[in-house]
């Protein structure tokens, strides 16, 4: 009894702040992933102070993480702005992104539990709903566990490419998706595309899963390619 009444009490107000700053962080993110603050935006911290009700303090703190998620960058004299990637930095990410997606689908291909790839299945199925719920028009996949390469790279169980795909290049790799997906028209050969990479998971065939997937992120980066070069 004396030694619980002699504890400090919780400190309420820190639990709070930790509590609008993560629910602060998850909105931008959000927001800049889906293109409603675009590339190249400048941050503007009294501004956004105000919009959201919170302290600069609890903003910076958000925004210092935007900037671990590689979507925010600071230069001098210019402060905080929404990341732009060059032609050239786009395209070496997707070459990234082909070469270690291909990889975790190989490792998936061997790895993944028979529940995980019977969730994988049923993940796909709800896709293929939603895009026809889209008419054709939009296939764009909910973050983490919502997310049919997200699931392949978990499945692959190596923690290094897990680090890279899913925590250092996943949102700045999903606001691109996002923004040029949502314009495409390739959003039924990318859904069927997946089909194929299934299968081969399924088939437990890791040398055809990693030859789809591969094949899969190439298709996605010429038409990446194809639509910066029309603007």
């Amino acid at each position: 009894m004396g030694i619980m009444q002699n504890q400090p009490a919780t400190n309420s107000t820190d639990s709070v702040s930790i509590t609008l700053t993560d629910r602060l962080f998850d909105t931008l993110q959000r927001a800049i992933v889906e293109g409603e603050i675009p590339s190249g935006s400048k941050i503007s911290e009294p501004e956004l102070a105000r919009q959201h009700s919170v302290s600069r303090g609890s903003l910076r703190e958000a925004i210092g993480r935007l900037e671990a998620r590689k979507l925010v960058e600071r230069k001098p004299n210019l402060g905080a702005r929404v990341v732009t990637l060059s032609y050239e930095q786009l395209i070496e990410i997707y070459q990234v992104r082909e070469a270690l997606e291909g990889m975790a689908a190989r490792l998936a291909a061997q790895n993944m539990s028979e529940k995980e790839i019977e969730d994988l299945q049923v993940l796909l199925k709800e896709h293929g709903h939603e895009i026809e719920e889209q008419h054709g028009q939009a296939y764009f996949q909910k973050q983490g566990d919502l997310d049919f390469h997200y699931r392949i790279v978990q499945g692959s169980k190596n923690q290094q490419l897990i680090g890279l795909l899913c925590n250092d290049l996943y949102h700045l790799l999903r606001m691109y998706r996002f923004q040029f997906g949502m314009r495409s028209k390739r959003s039924q050969q990318a859904y069927d595309e997946h089909h194929y990479l299934l299968n081969a998971i399924v088939s437990r065939d890791p040398e055809m899963a990693e030859l789809l997937m591969r094949q899969h992120i190439r298709s996605s980066r010429r038409n990446v390619e194809r639509m910066l070069l029309e603007n």
